[in-house]
């Protein structure tokens, strides 16, 4: 009985070794582009990112008209 168990075990762990090898297998790295003006591209979109997540910021933070319960 122990023996089946064992079996059983191993099974599972080889299904779950070819699905992780098989997940992570498609995992493909990214491309960057090289050059000087990639770099500049780069540092446009990091300037763009953090002047939306600014105005996203301060838009939350505003003060909101609080309904009065009477």
């Amino acid at each position: 009985m122990r023996m089946i168990g064992l079996v059983g075990l191993l099974v599972a762990l080889v299904v779950v070794g070819l699905l992780a090898r098989k997940q992570l297998g498609g995992v493909a790295a990214p491309v960057l582009p090289t050059g000087s003006t990639a770099t500049g591209d780069a540092r446009a979109q990091s300037r763009q990112i953090q002047q939306q997540f600014k105005q996203s910021l301060d838009a939350a933070v505003q003060a909101r008209p609080v309904p009065d319960d009477n």
